[in-house]
């Protein structure tokens, strides 16, 4: 093989390819070539005489380790697939298919994916006669994954007074029974979780260290780990068992950077990287520092904001690219109003520089946050696809709710009540639902109206009724009130919300963060109290179940189509674009509020924001609204923390232009030290805004100052109709399009004189 493959290294990356001996710690910065580096050095292992099979290369994804078969079989012929390469678990179910024997387990064992997991932990809380509304299946099996990824087995669970604390807070406190049952029904079945690939391949060599241990020691002469800062502690673990022990020649490369840990919600630990130093004293470390990614504004920020954590390995990134366009700043006065303009500076980058939809990407916090961008992408006609989900209104939360408030507005609607009629679960089955179905197409009438002709005994029967019963107490409710408040009445006197609350983990917190994003959104149309013309704004459920209808149509066919990229910044790692507009730049959104109690979680959130600047090469645009419904309730917020860390000169300033230019406008940046005591968000600029109280409507009059909630302060520039019709045309200083039209009736303003 030539060696002309060296040539195409920059100095500190060929140094790290050609260190082939001895531990080994690449810190490989964001956009810095670490793929190249990790092919070029397994390449020059095998290259220098190393047997493929010697080698242990583990990353996080099959597609990464196939990318990284392929590209080696471009520099070296042949051997590259005989390596050792795929994911832990992948690599560790294959030793364990071998060895599985050696501790009560078969070599055909299954292996249990998520859903066979929790359908046996739900088999054993019933076993039990545990209460399956205090002991949510799937919270139990995060608790016993959780606990298994630490080393913690049945035995240790159960005498651990911290986690029992845990769990009786919970609720739970028979979680620990539940975990030694879960563990010897698998044993009992032949069966291992994903966590016990990890789990029991530890137990294999602690319990056959002469036999089984010093056999994959002696295979696996040389070790490679890519994205080190994602391994939890089990995973390092056997890595020392593998590598770190008397007379190891310790040939262990780790690769990752420190400074894009932000999976600990899935039990990684940033020590491992951290405190790599402290197990391997003589490790050679090469700081890949160079970035071939993105413009020099866009690097420095990042170099300004990870500055702000304290545990860190120090290293300065740059970039022989030019400064490039300074960075966008978006304030907003709501949501709404932040949708509308980062989709409008969306077609900005398309008309002005020529982007294509591709090259294009938006990123938020949480998943919930896509509705207001989706919504107003749709508006501009700008093709998209969610990743790392599905699109707002295709999740099904967001769908089962929707089906109920369909169903309350229109009774004849079948399929909203098939989607609905057994969730939460109700005890109505199949045949029950057919002898419905019977009855509906016999007498023509809806499953609904078909309920009191349903001839029946037993339970089903009067589930049917007490279904029929509620339901039309919530048309009632719905007929009286506005649509956000029969919304709230249906999510709550459905179950749902009992439903979704019961899961704590973090996907279930996801799902109750989407249906708040649906009821804000609600509440969002029933208090938009601005007009058009003279037509007064219809606040009903059938309303806004219609004003939404074209948004929650599937997808037309993208794959297709060049489309924008709408994801969470969890999803993004290891992607880049050409543009990268980041939203919700709030206190207690991002950084979250879970984390505001924790100095490490505020590290994980800040380093969790450098990962999503430094996915741009050329546009970097950042957004906040200075006001958006939590719950229900309009919050006022401060700009993120992380807008301040960025040096003033990075950003683009520019106070003549409104909507699709991004600005700073004079308290957009305010000293760094502002957020070391910091309030919480609901507190406004405006003083009277934290003891907000409305004016009777039929107060307000021509030349007045008035206080809004959403906009900030105001003047009466004219008062027209009469009684209940008054629309007020009012001047808000404070906002883009600062003349707004709106009915007095549906406003909440406060009177300033």
């Amino acid at each position: 093989m030539a060696q002309n493959y060296l040539d195409e290294l920059n100095p500190i990356q060929k140094e790290a390819v050609l260190q082939t001996d001895g531990p080994v710690m690449v810190i490989a910065g964001p956009g810095s070539g670490k793929t190249r580096v990790l092919t070029y050095r397994l390449a020059h292992m095998i290259h220098q005489g190393i047997k493929p099979w010697q080698i242990l290369s583990l990353t996080f994804t099959n597609k990464a380790a196939r990318e990284m078969t392929e590209r080696i079989g471009q520099v070296v012929s042949g051997d590259a697939r005989k390596i050792w390469s795929g994911t832990f678990h992948s690599v560790f179910a294959k030793i364990l298919r071998v060895e599985a024997t050696k501790i009560g387990f078969p070599t055909t064992f299954s292996i249990y994916d998520t859903e066979d997991s929790k359908s046996l932990i739900t088999e054993i809380i019933k076993e039990l006669s545990l209460n399956p509304k205090e002991y949510n299946a799937n919270t139990v099996r995060g608790r016993i994954s959780n606990a298994k990824s630490n080393l913690i087995t049945p035995v240790m669970y159960e005498k651990d007074q911290t986690l029992f604390e845990q769990d009786r807070m919970n609720k739970m406190p028979a979680t620990g029974n539940i975990y030694k049952k879960y563990v010897s029904k698998c044993l009992q079945a032949g069966a291992m979780d994903f966590d016990d690939l990890l789990l029991q391949l530890y137990r294999l060599f602690q319990e056959n260290k002469d036999e089984v241990l010093e056999k994959y020691r002696r295979i696996f002469q040389y070790l490679m780990v890519d994205e080190f800062q994602d391994t939890n502690y089990l995973q390092y673990a056997i890595l020392k068992k593998l590598a770190l022990y008397p007379g190891s020649q310790r040939n262990i490369c780790i690769v990752g950077d420190d400074a894009q840990s932000i999976y600990s919600f899935r039990g990684a630990t940033i020590n491992n990287i951290l405190d790599f130093q402290q197990d391997f004293p003589d490790v050679k470390i090469f700081k890949l520092e160079q970035n071939y990614r993105s413009t020099d504004h866009i690097v420095q920020a990042a170099n300004d904001v990870i500055t702000y954590n304290a545990k860190q390995i120090k290293k300065e990134i740059w970039t022989e690219k030019k400064e490039g366009h300074k960075i966008k700043l978006l304030k907003s006065s709501s949501d709404n109003e932040e949708g509308r303009k980062v989709a409008d500076f969306v077609t900005e980058l398309k008309n002005r520089y020529h982007l294509k939809n591709s090259d294009i990407c938006i990123l938020y916090r949480t998943n919930a946050q896509s509705r207001i961008f989706e919504e107003q992408l749709r508006r501009v006609n700008i093709s998209y696809k969610v990743f790392g989900g599905l699109s707002f209104y295709q999740r099904k939360e967001v769908k089962d709710l929707l089906a109920y408030l369909r169903l309350v507005s229109n009774p004849k609607d079948n399929e909203a009540f098939k989607r609905i009629i057994n969730y939460p679960k109700r005890g109505i089955g199949d045949s029950t639902l057919e002898k419905l179905q019977e009855i509906s197409v016999s007498q023509q009438l809806s499953l609904v109206e078909s309920i009191p002709a349903f001839v029946g005994s037993g339970r089903a029967s009067q589930n049917l009724v007490n279904f029929r019963l509620m339901i039309l107490q919530m048309q009632e409710m719905a007929a009286k009130n506005n649509a956000y408040d029969a919304a709230l009445y249906i999510y709550k006197s459905s179950g749902i919300s009992q439903e979704l609350k019961q899961d704590m983990t973090q996907e279930g917190i996801s799902r109750v963060e989407n249906v708040t994003a649906l009821l804000d959104g609600i509440k969002e149309f029933t208090e938009n109290d601005e007009v058009s013309g003279d037509v007064e704004p219809d606040k009903s459920l059938s309303t806004y179940l219609q004003s939404i209808a074209l948004v929650s149509e599937l997808d037309s066919d993208t794959e297709n189509r060049e489309y924008l990229t709408l994801m969470s910044v969890h999803s993004a790692k290891g992607l880049e674009f050409d543009a990268v507009i980041v939203g919700g730049l709030e206190e207690n959104l991002f950084p979250s509020y879970m984390s505001m109690n924790s100095p490490e979680q505020l590290d994980e959130e800040r380093r969790l924001f450098y990962v999503a600047i430094t996915r741009a090469r050329q546009f970097l645009a950042l957004s906040y609204a200075t006001s958006r419904y939590f719950f229900g309730n309009l919050r006022m917020n401060e700009p993120s923390r992380f807008i301040d860390e960025i040096d003033q000169s990075r950003y683009e300033i520019d106070k003549t232009s409104r909507g699709m230019v991004f600005n700073i406008l004079d308290d957009a940046i305010t000293p760094k030290s502002r957020y070391v005591e910091r309030k919480p968000a609901e507190i406004s600029r405006h003083p009277l805004l934290a003891n907000f109280k409305p004016s009777e409507a039929l107060q307000i009059q021509t030349g007045m100052k008035v206080l809004h909630q959403k906009f900030g302060e105001g003047k009466v520039l004219q008062v027209e109709g009469s009684s209940d019709n008054r629309i007020a045309t009012i001047f808000f200083s404070e906002v883009d399009n600062p003349q707004r039209k709106i009915v007095l009736k549906f406003a909440k303003l406060q009177i300033l004189n």
